[in-house]
């Protein structure tokens, strides 16, 4: 076999179909070091055993700083020290510190309270497709995909309306690819919202309110609450994760099953199979391309590769969701597919808070769509819409539709 070309990861190119490379890299590179655009050299973890067994080990970490050594300190990019004060958050620590952040943000972010939201999406599903019908052909993205769960995020958090297009555009940044001129365009970003944040959160804390902010500052457990600098990580945390990545659920969903009119039309004949149909779409497309990296706290071996303490792995959910190994057909969407243990979630103790917040809001989009416009089809060829270059998450910049009948 010819060697392996090494993949410009974050590139629209490669987003719009990674998935030939990846099998490749199942087959003959399990374990494949890449070099990102700011120089850092992470290593691919493909297979989904692998990539399971990664997200199990507590020997692979989220805290980065912890487990490099002093030189390998020195040597971390501009953007990644950027990144740094946004990094206390759950996501970004290890136990005993993400137990006891899990814990607290949990209890403002339980199953019952994100079922309670159920009749509010629908509601905005249904506003937001009533004006998309009276338009007749839009980007479906901008019109739909995104409002939806920007302004249920924006609700919960208790951001007022007329600030939430700033989220946007510090999330879209936040989540921008890793190079010099990226960090460099980053650093007001991170000013304006450690700002905002900071500010939000004080006037919670001198008068609370019916959200999830106000909860965070009054959530405790054991008798431990939530730092300042956690509750601007948990903040961060939520914004980019708690839309932009149903961003890409509802899109990415909607431009596959448009891609596949047999298993579009076989969800319009059996509107029960939503729930299966979703799983399968968060499976096939994969809306987060790539967990956020893990370190090695010690040497350890994956594949037969020696991974050297200090050094970062990025295990690829999108490969693991399409490995032979473990599902039939993997590169055919079947809407009813049984079983179906993806883990565009995740697995073990980083597993997605949200996710059930993902689900619901990807099942009343996607059904709401598709049940009131029939005639819903692509303007302009599918292959020629253009994927966003980021480097974790997959998605779409634009998806144009017509909604009226040929």
């Amino acid at each position: 076999m010819p060697p392996i070309d090494p993949p410009d990861l974050a590139s629209p190119g490669f987003k719009a179909n990674p998935f030939p490379l990846y099998a490749r890299l199942r087959a003959e590179a399990p374990v494949y070091r890449v070099q990102l655009p700011d120089k850092q050299r992470p290593w691919l973890v493909t297979r989904y055993d692998d990539v399971v067994s990664v997200l199990k080990d507590p020997r692979f970490g989220r805290d980065r700083m912890g487990a490099m050594t002093p030189e390998q300190r020195k040597k971390m990019p501009l953007i990644a020290r950027l990144y740094e004060p946004l990094s206390r958050s759950m996501l970004g620590r290890d136990p005993p510190d993400h137990t006891r952040l899990r814990a607290l943000v949990h209890q403002a972010f339980t199953p019952r309270f994100i079922e309670q939201l159920r009749g509010r999406i629908q509601e905005l599903a249904d506003e937001l497709l009533t004006a998309v019908q009276r338009k007749g052909s839009v980007d479906l993205l901008t019109a739909y995909a995104l409002p939806l769960p920007l302004t249920v995020i924006s609700e919960m958090l208790g951001v007022p309306p007329k600030d939430r297009r700033k989220f946007q555009r510090w999330a879209d940044a936040l989540t921008a690819n890793a190079s010099l001129f990226g960090a460099i365009r980053l650093i007001p970003v991170l000013s304006l919202l450690t700002r905002y944040t900071r500010k939000f959160i004080e006037e919670r804390r001198s008068s609370p309110g019916n959200d999830l902010i106000s909860a965070l500052v009054q959530a405790e457990e054991s008798g431990e609450t939530l730092n300042a600098e956690e509750l601007l990580g948990t903040v961060f945390l939520l914004l980019v994760a708690g839309y932009k990545t149903t961003v890409n659920l509802i899109a990415n969903g909607a431009h596959a099953l448009l891609q596949e009119p047999g298993q579009l039309e076989r969800l319009r004949a059996d509107p029960a199979l939503i729930t299966s149909a979703v799983e399968e779409i968060l499976r096939y497309t994969s809306p987060v391309d790539m967990t956020a990296e893990r370190v090695a706290r010690e040497d350890v071996e994956v594949a037969g590769t020696r991974i050297s303490r200090g050094e970062m792995v990025l295990a690829v959910l999108a490969s693991a969701n399409r490995d032979e190994q473990q599902f039939a057909n993997p590169d055919v969407l079947d809407v009813a597919r049984e079983p179906n243990k993806h883990v565009a979630f995740g697995s073990s103790i980083h597993f997605c808070l949200g996710a059930h917040l993902a689900r619901l809001e990807g099942q009343i989009a996607l059904q709401a769509l598709f049940q009131r416009m029939p005639h819903l089809r692509f303007a302009k060829p599918p292959e020629s819409l253009r994927w966003r270059a980021r480097l974790n998450m997959r998605g779409l910049e634009e998806l144009p539709v017509t909604v009226k009948p040929p």
